[in-house]
């Protein structure tokens, strides 16, 4: 049974947001901050650490630049989600296509998540295991959450035994959105590079160096 696009997007969504959020909770309510265990030998390990800004470790702006990043980061998980819905309804959409979008809203909402409500529902973790739900509330108020990293693959290091590659710390979210762009940027160009249509034309897939789109009348 051929699954639809949209029902196909919601359980891409949903299922990376199940797996990134239950890592990231079950990191944080076992692991104090900084600590950290080896999963195959020393190039992949779980490494605790908590990212106030973007993805991969970056920060932005302090308090403010939080703050903004939170809001922008709602702002373009609601327009992705419109975009997935109408799309969703041309039957000439791309399931690819379909397949990265998923991704990166995925990834997006997952990391949200954390930036919208870890301040509020976990204490902090310096030198203690978070507590869920902690009596005198969490460490930080709406939107200053902090993201939850932990997936750490320090595969290349130089003569020291610092890590060349790969030095950030990320998560599965990080992991979601990174892979939708790369699969959208490698297989899914030609519909991108579609730029006109006439009216009420369902086709979405366009020709590249500059011919107009096909027609399905």
């Amino acid at each position: 049974m051929r699954v639809s696009p949209g029902k196909m997007a919601a359980i891409i969504i949903g299922a990376v947001l199940v797996i990134d959020q239950a890592v990231k909770i079950w990191i944080k309510t076992h692991m104090m901050l900084n600590r950290e265990f080896a999963v195959f030998g020393d190039w992949f390990i779980i490494h605790f650490t908590e990212n106030p800004g973007m993805a991969f470790g970056m920060t932005f702006g302090g308090d403010w630049g939080k703050l903004l990043l939170s809001v922008f980061r709602v702002v373009l998980v609601i327009c992705i989600g419109f975009y997935l819905v109408k799309l969703s309804r041309r039957q000439a959409t791309p399931r690819g296509v379909m397949v990265g979008l998923s991704l990166i809203l995925a990834g997006a909402a997952g990391n949200i998540i954390d930036s919208l409500f870890y301040g509020l529902l976990f204490d902090h973790s310096y030198g203690q295991i978070a507590a869920f739900l902690p009596e005198n509330g969490g460490y930080a108020s709406f939107l200053h959450g902090k993201v939850v990293d932990m997936l750490y693959f320090p595969i290349i290091k130089d003569a020291a035994g610092d890590p060349l590659f790969f030095r950030p710390i990320f998560n599965i979210a990080d992991t979601a959105i990174t892979t939708g762009i790369f699969y959208l940027l490698l297989f899914q160009r030609k519909f991108f590079a579609t730029r006109k249509a006439k009216p009420g034309d369902e086709t979405l897939a366009g020709e590249e160096n500059g011919k107009h789109a096909v027609l399905d009348a």
